[in-house]
């Protein structure tokens, strides 16, 4: 029965009392247990989650159901939960328990749902394969027998909603993290306009570029998530006040005087299998009343350079922090000096310590203007960009990934061609747009494919229309 259920007929079916959330619970604790070699969880919370569910059929039972009551979720572990640890899967935070809730988690629970665990994911979010993890790679769901990435670094939390191991998740993108999971696991992704869900208690990578998003199976969940997850947040001085509508009500698949744009420049290069997709979508689109045009992004090719920039340089500033005194990780040394070497050391992966020391370096000193600041400028003349082709447009289409899911082994020892997988991805975040990623079928390896439609900023429900109208379509079921 899991494998039909979505958040949205799970709560009509709640509401009518064919199910209990309590069943649901227990039924979803005992899949995570047929499903541990995927390895998609650092944490459970099945104690807890258990006697939530129970509070919900109480509510239900009452007629005082909320948005999301009885929904069992997981929760990527970078998100600070109260009372359960969160290690941001890395050794530096392996016993760290806050004694505080991220903003983003206590909206979902205030609205019914409950975690049945955190999610594995890359050490401290720097990653594109969910391989950096302390805690051991997560497996893609899809042909385990090949031990292929869920992609990252939510891909816990992606890899656990393939394998219907909950009915949804949350995620973070901070170069495409959210929507490149979700394209390699055949799941929906979106990440949000930067500053539309709050970071509050979310651990920092890179604060300019970091957003919290949901990972559902179908665009009506994604909806249903977004709507609980976002809304201003005082304790987020980047957060927006801006008014967030009951999305899932008004996704309207007809797209009829809708013009979407492809920036056919930006693509070339691209795998061919990976265009065939495109040209599979912008046909759906078609049937469904867009008028497809090309768009212009000039400077979208140079925004991975940008993005291996900015990035590593704040998160060189945001995981300075760590240094062994105040929380999480600490070994003794014979100087202060000693003690912050050898606590940084050992608490932080290869990747991590790699992407730091590219960030230290583009702040040093006589390095600071010729990469970091220069870096800057790209950014804001990208953001124009992407104000001039929505002069013309409302929604881009791109593909989410030039392919599917690879091995988990296969790119480790090529950093460069790792953060290659990004290449489509990180514009939207240096633009601080949102952008969802929405299969689109298998490939001839019988592996799930993704669309990527990116929007102005606010410009969510156009995504939801758009992605609604290739979902319809594609008629892909998942696993």
């Amino acid at each position: 029965m899991i494998e039909q259920l979505t958040i949205k007929n799970t709560k009509d079916l709640l509401v009518s009392k064919k199910i209990s959330s309590a069943e649901l619970t227990k039924a979803f604790i005992d899949r995570i247990g047929q499903f541990k070699h995927l390895n998609a969880f650092i944490t459970h919370t099945f104690d807890e989650a258990l006697e939530s569910s129970k509070n919900s059929d109480d509510r239900i039972q009452k007629g005082h159901g909320r948005l999301l009551e009885g929904i069992p979720l997981a929760f990527k572990d970078l998100f600070c939960t109260k009372g359960v640890k969160t290690t941001a899967g890395s050794k530096m935070l392996e016993n760290f328990v806050p004694f505080y809730e991220s903003t983003v988690t206590q909206k979902l629970l205030n609205v019914g749902a409950f975690s049945l665990g955190k999610t594995n994911m890359d050490e401290f979010a720097m990653g594109s394969a969910n391989v950096t993890s302390y805690f051991g790679p997560c497996l893609n769901p899809y042909q385990t027998d090949k031990q292929l990435t869920p992609g990252g670094s939510s891909g816990g939390s992606a890899s656990a909603v393939a394998a219907r191991l909950c009915l949804g998740a949350t995620g973070s993108d901070t170069g495409g993290s959210i929507r490149q999971p979700a394209s390699f696991c055949g799941v929906v992704g979106i990440k949000p306009t930067y500053g539309l869900c709050s970071r509050f208690g979310m651990v920092a990578f890179a604060s300019s570029l970091d957003q919290a998003g949901p990972i559902a199976l179908c665009v009506e969940d994604a909806a249903l998530l977004l709507q609980a997850m976002a809304g201003h947040d005082p304790q987020d001085s980047t957060s927006l006040s801006a008014e967030i509508p009951s999305y899932a009500d008004h996704i309207n698949p007809n797209l009829k005087g809708y013009r979407i744009g492809i920036p056919w420049d930006f693509l070339q290069g691209a795998d061919p299998e990976v265009i065939a997709s495109l040209n599979k979508g912008v046909e759906f689109l078609k049937d469904a009343g867009a008028i497809i045009v090309d768009v212009s992004l000039p400077l979208a090719s140079k925004c991975l350079p940008v993005y291996y920039i900015i990035a590593p340089a704040e998160a060189s500033s945001n995981l300075s922090r760590y240094d062994g005194v105040r929380y999480g990780h600490r070994l003794p040394g014979t100087s202060l000096d000693d003690m912050y070497e050898k606590t940084r050391a050992d608490g932080f992966g290869r990747e991590v310590k790699r992407r730091l020391l590219i960030g230290t370096y583009v702040l040093s000193s006589g390095y600071y203007d010729a990469y970091y600041t220069k870096a800057l400028k790209i950014k804001k003349m990208l953001e124009k960009d992407f104000q001039n082709a929505f002069l013309h447009v409302d929604t881009i289409l791109t593909p989410t990934t030039n392919g599917s899911a690879f091995g988990i082994h296969d790119k480790n020892d090529d950093p460069v061609s790792m953060y290659l997988n990004d290449i489509f991805t990180v514009p939207a975040n240096l633009a601080g747009l949102p952008g969802i990623s929405v299969p689109i079928g298998l490939n001839n390896q019988g592996l799930p494919l993704g669309l990527q439609f990116l929007g102005p900023k606010f410009g969510e429900q156009s995504l939801f229309n758009c992605a609604k109208a290739i979902e319809d379509r594609a008629g892909f079921k998942g696993i």
